[in-house]
Order: C-alpha cells, then structure tokens, then sequence
C-alpha cells in the first residue's frame, strides 16, 4: 500500500487535533437560535442555527444543571464554550459550557417560564387558606439573624402579646437556601400545632431572592396545612412564593399585622359582644314573659270547657245529618223493592206461556192447513205430468198403426241412405216383430 495515503481515522485525528489545539476555538461566545432541542435525562444534544448556518451542540449534564431556565424549541441564547470534533462522525460541534437567554437574564427567563407552569396547573388560583383569627402559635421561617424575625416579634408582642412566636431558622439566600426552607416548612407542618406560617426575608437583588422562586419552595408551600403569608424583599418584589401563598404582606411588619390583631380591639370587642348578648337575652326574657302572661291570661285556661263548644255541636249536626241520610237511604231502598215487585208481576212468565201457546196452536192450524194445499197442489201437477206423459209415449203412438224399422245391427232407419236392397230389417210393431227383405228402393221427389 502506497505510503502517501492517509486512513480516515488517521485524517480525523489530525483535523481534531487542530481544533484542540487552536486557542481561537478553546472559548468561543455564540448567539444562535436553539433547534432540535428535546430534554434528555443525562446530556442535551441539539444544533444552534442562524440564517445562513448551523452547528451541532452538546451540553454534559454538569454544565446543563447549572442553568436556571429551561431551553425551549426557537430561544436565541448566548453561549459559551470550546469547538471539538467528533470522530465517530467527522463532525465538528460545540461543548457548550453556559448558557443564557439572548435580550433577556436566565433568572428573569427561568421566573417567567415556572410562573408559567404553576399558572397552568392551577397553584396560584388554588382555593386560599383563611388565616386563624385569634392565632395561639405563629411559626416564623426566615434567617435567626436578619430584621425580619426582630420586626414581627416586636410587631407581634405589640399587637397581641399572647401569640407565641417560634423561629424555624433557614439559609435564605444561595444554592442551599432553597432546600433549607423547603425542610423549615416540612417541619412546621408535622409539628402540626402552628395556627399560621409566617415565610420571609428583607430585600435584594433577584439573584437574592431566588430561593423563593424556586419550583420546590412553591409547592412545598402550596401543599402546606397551615396557612402561609409570605414576605419577601419590599413591597415591588414579587415571587413566586408570594404568589402560591395564601397571603401575601408587603413586609415583615405587615405580615406580623396580619398574622395577629391588636389586643386591646378584641378585649373592646368581646366587652362589647357581651352587652350586646346581655341585653339581647333581657329583651328576649321581656318578650317571653309578655308572651307568656298573655297564654295565661287567655280564656282557654280559665274556661277550658269553652273549649269543646264548637265540637260538641258539630258532632251533634253530623249526628243529625247521619240519621237523615241513613232514613233517606232506606226510604230508596223500599221503593226500589216495590217497583222491582210491580214489574215482576207484570211480566209474570206464566203470562207470557198461556200467550204463546195460543199463538202456538194458530200457527198449528195454518201449517196443516198449507201442508193440505201443498199436497193437493203436488197430486195435480203429478196427475197433469202423467198425462202429458202418456200422450208423447211411443206405445201410443204405435197402438194407432205406427212402427219403427231398425237394420240387423238394431240401428234405427230413418232415410233411404241407410239401407241397400236385399236388406234384411226388422219391423217393431205394438205387440211385436216382423223380420223382412228390402227388394226395392224409391226415392222421393221433393
């Protein structure tokens, strides 16, 4: 094999070696479009594109769980990080190792992308806890060393000296804040005797006040038993924490004021509640004594026979009317009977049999009657047939000299045609027959 040719493996190498080695490529600053993007459990691989080009992109997971926002489909982002090749595919990429949104901060981004979420999922119009009126023990989650604590305690004891007030001390501020408040308001809620959560910090930049932006800091308070007032950073900050609590206080001081009312309004209250309650019951005591001495006074209880007046003489009228309806009832039945007796009588069956035997017997009589003419009727047309009869028989006709001539075969001759000479014929005569011979024949002139 020819010594000046160069194996693929061998060219990548070379082409990659470059790349490494260029300080041009070791830290490159890009802008780009995000494309491709789908969240992977480990490494994000995507490409950044413009209009006229696109590269490949790798970010290992070190890099990628640092960033505060979520990279979506379409973002222009600003990113950091050195040019590589990848052998296996001779391709060149970036190994990107920040990122931040192009025009806009990754906190600000990130904010704006989990208000998002939670809006959608319903967390910040949730049904909101009603704060206890009259609290015994308000838990406090914030830094043991910041005003906050000092401002509600002083704001508390002022206002309502009897709630007692318990510190949950927590990181307020960086990485490990946010879990750290997550655990503070876990443990106020197993400890379970807390009538309000109090969650705060004083003010600051955004990146100060990040923890309370987080996603898990905001559903640990949504799932809170106890009602939450959040207060954090001054009066135009605003969190998500603020957001997903029942109550939000611009500051320290005011969520104190509205954790607690003021002592001395609710002794004046509960004093004048109990005029009003005294009075009330005296009036209601004048009422039902009135009412009563009125009872007393009435005539049921002084004549009480008074009572059963007006139903004794009702059941005396239903009496009445009970013996006439009754008497008008049997009076009805009677006529009944006696009309039901009348028409009996009248269509009495043995009436009615005499009437028609007799018609019985006259229909007897006509039968007979018809029977006879019919008979004699019947014997005449009998008798008239057997004359008629008799004058069209053939012993008849032939008792007056008439007879008939049949051939040999006993066929009757009625024409010339039907016999030759020589002939033998038969002549039926009244009393007998006489056998002959045809010796001429003579046909008829007409």
């Amino acid at each position: 094999m020819d010594n000046d040719y160069l194996t693929v493996t061998d060219l990548t190498n070379y082409i990659k070696k470059k790349f490494d080695r260029d300080p041009y490529l070791g830290k490159v600053y890009l802008t780009g479009e995000i494309s491709n993007f789908r969240l992977r459990p480990v490494h994000q691989y995507f490409s950044l594109k413009d209009d006229n080009a696109k590269i490949s992109a790798i970010m290992f997971k070190s890099a990628f769980s640092k960033i505060k926002f979520k990279p979506e489909e379409g973002m222009k982002v600003l990113v950091t990080g050195r040019i590589s090749l990848y052998e296996a595919t001779g391709n060149y990429q970036i190994y990107i190792e920040s990122m931040e949104p192009d025009g806009v901060g990754a906190l600000y981004q990130a904010y704006e992308q989990l208000k998002k979420k939670l809006s959608a999922e319903g967390l910040f119009n949730a049904p909101k806890r009603t704060l206890e009126k009259y609290p015994k023990k308000i838990a406090v989650v914030t830094s043991p060393s910041g005003a906050v604590i000092r401002d509600i305690i002083t704001t508390a004891r002022r206002r309502y000296p009897i709630a007692q007030i318990v510190l949950y001390p927590a990181v307020v501020q960086g990485t490990a804040a946010a879990e750290d408040i997550v655990r503070q308001i876990k443990r106020v809620n197993q400890k379970g005797d807390y009538d309000t959560l109090i969650i705060g910090r004083g003010g600051g930049s955004i990146e100060d006040l990040w923890p309370f932006n987080e996603e898990i800091v905001a559903r640990e308070i949504a799932n809170s038993n106890i009602p939450v007032i959040s207060s954090v950073g001054h009066e135009t900050d605003t969190t998500i924490a603020d957001l997903v609590a029942d109550v939000r206080a611009a500051t320290p001081t005011a969520a104190a004021e509205l954790a607690v009312p003021v002592l001395t309004d609710v002794i004046t209250d509960i004093k004048n509640n109990e005029i009003r309650i005294v009075n009330a019951y005296k009036n209601k005591i004048i009422q039902l004594q009135q009412r009563l001495n009125k009872i007393t006074s009435s005539y049921i209880f002084k004549q009480p026979e008074r009572l059963y007046d007006s139903y004794v003489q009702r059941i005396d009228m239903l009496n009445e009317r009970l013996n006439n309806a009754l008497q008008q009832s049997i009076n009805s039945a009677d006529k009944r009977i006696n009309d039901l007796i009348y028409n009996l009588k009248i269509n009495s069956p043995k009436n009615r049999i005499n009437e028609q035997k007799q018609i019985l017997k006259v229909e007897q009589k006509q039968l007979v009657r018809n029977i006879s003419l019919l008979l004699e009727n019947k014997d005449n047309k009998v008798k008239q047939l057997i004359s008629s009869l008799d004058h069209l028989s053939p012993l008849k006709v032939m008792s007056r000299g008439f007879s008939y001539t049949t051939d040999s075969n006993g066929n009757v001759i009625k024409k010339i045609s039907d016999v030759k000479k020589d002939d033998e014929i038969q002549l039926k005569l009244i009393d007998g027959t006489a056998k002959a011979t045809v010796n001429e024949i003579t046909k008829e002139s007409k």
